[in-house]
């Protein structure tokens, strides 16, 4: 006679790879759905600081005067205080001002040269409040060059 043994259910080692599995599986996808929420951030601050350096060059654009004097208003290193005329002034600090409030750390810089009528924007900001502390990302200062002719 043959006595057949039959399995009843899955034994205790299968359940647990199984669980092991998928645990790893949903941490996994919760890591990537928080990088991607982190990244997603990063690059709206990217597209906010592109926008506030077309509203300078806007605003150069709009001020430069007759012969593109006035471009050379347009100049001050980040923490320098702007010089030149009284339009440029404000332009200056409103604009700096509007990147302030809207990147964190944020702060604009403005190199115009009239012979070349060429200005230069930076923009710089940090992204250590996205990140945390402790990763490559939050080490790294972002900083946004443009440069265009007026």
């Amino acid at each position: 006679m043959n006595n057949f043994h039959r399995q009843c259910g899955a034994s205790l080692i299968e359940i647990a790879i199984t669980f092991l599995i998928l645990s790893t599986s949903l941490l996994a996808m919760a890591t990537l759905q928080t990088r991607s929420l982190q990244y997603n951030k990063s690059s709206a601050m990217r597209s906010q600081a592109n926008i506030y350096a077309y509203d300078i060059i806007d605003r150069i654009r709009i001020n430069r005067g007759k012969n593109s004097v006035n471009i050379g208003s347009y100049k001050a290193d980040y923490d320098a205080t702007p010089s030149g005329n009284a339009l440029a002034t404000t332009d200056m600090t409103d604009w700096r001002a509007n990147i302030n409030s809207a990147l964190p750390d944020g702060k604009g810089k403005v190199d115009c040269a009239v012979a070349t009528q060429v200005c230069t924007i930076n923009i710089k900001w940090s992204e250590a409040q996205i990140f945390g502390s402790g990763t490559k990302e939050a080490d790294a200062e972002n900083v946004l060059t443009y440069s265009t002719s007026i």
